[in-house]
C-alpha cells in the first residue's frame, strides 16, 4: 500500500512539474507571431489564472477548492495548447529549455498583467462606494 501511495504521489509531483513547464512555453507561444489571436487570447488567460493568486472556486472550501487546479486549469491549458499550431509549440518548447531569462521577463509580464487587473478592480470597488 505505501509503494503505491509513494508513487502516486511521485506522479503527481511530475504532472504539477510538466504543468509549470507547460505554462512557461504558452507564455513563449503568447510572444511568437505565427500564434492565432484567439490562443493567444486565451492563453494570456490561462497563464494569469495559473499565476493569480484568486481561484474561480477558493482553495479553503474542502475537496471543491482544488477542482480549479486539478481539472480546470489542466482543462484550459490542454485546449491552449491545441489551439496552437504543432510546429510554433514545439518551436516555443525547444526555446523554453535554453531561454532561462525569457521565462523570467514573461513571469515579469504575467505578474504585471495580474497587478493591472487587481489595480483596476480596486478603482472600480472604489468608484463604486465613492459614487454612493
Amino acid at each position: 500500500m505505501a509503494v503505491t501511495f509513494v508513487t502516486r504521489i511521485k506522479d503527481w509531483k511530475a504532472r504539477a512539474r510538466r504543468l509549470a513547464e507547460n505554462i512557461a512555453v504558452l507564455a513563449m507561444a503568447v510572444r511568437d507571431p505565427r500564434t492565432p489571436w484567439y490562443a493567444k487570447a486565451l492563453a494570456i488567460a490561462v497563464v494569469a489564472y495559473a499565476l493569480s493568486p484568486l481561484d474561480l472556486i477558493p482553495d479553503f472550501i474542502p475537496v471543491l477548492g482544488y477542482v480549479d487546479d486539478l481539472l480546470i486549469l489542466p482543462f484550459a491549458l490542454t485546449l491552449t495548447i491545441r489551439l496552437i499550431p504543432r510546429n510554433v509549440w514545439e518551436d516555443c518548447r525547444a526555446r523554453a529549455t535554453n531561454d532561462v531569462i525569457g521565462m523570467r521577463r514573461a513571469r515579469r509580464v504575467a505578474a504585471g498583467i495580474i497587478v493591472v487587473v487587481w489595480l483596476l478592480m480596486v478603482a472600480a470597488v472604489l468608484h463604486h462606494f465613492v459614487k454612493r
